[in-house]
């Protein structure tokens, strides 16, 4: 085999290996978005896929969490592992919510801030 043919090989064999990474990131960037669609997700998640500056999230997740006490709407219970302040992994309780949960949710809402109003009209949306 000579030099030529060599790196024509190397060529098409990086080539193929790119596409197959751009193929690999095309399936999970699909994957992510169907299950964020079709699934149950937690309220701040729920948040921030309206497009939500991350320094309001924390806050509009707080109102609708409370909002969502005072409409006796529990989500799926789920249990994870939370590391906190690098101690030791703990089972912490968290609850996902679908979007016909937070769409009740946010029917009862009347936020103040311009900013929550925003993230209000895009989850009712």
């Amino acid at each position: 085999m000579s030099a030529n043919s060599r790196r024509a090989a190397a060529v098409i064999r990086n080539r193929a290996r790119a596409n197959r990474a751009e193929a690999r990131a095309r399936r999970a960037a699909a994957t992510a978005a169907r299950r964020v669609r079709t699934g149950p997700r937690s309220l701040a998640t729920h948040v921030i896929a309206t497009g939500a500056p991350l320094n309001v999230v924390a806050g509009a997740t707080e109102a609708l969490r409370a909002q969502a006490r005072k409409a006796g709407i529990r989500g799926r219970a789920a249990r994870i592992r939370r590391t906190l302040n690098g101690r030791a992994r703990r089972a912490v309780t968290v609850y996902r919510y679908t979007a016909e949960q937070v769409a009740q949710i946010v029917a009862n809402y009347k936020p103040r801030k311009a900013e929550y109003k925003a993230i209000r009209a895009a989850l009712a949306a």
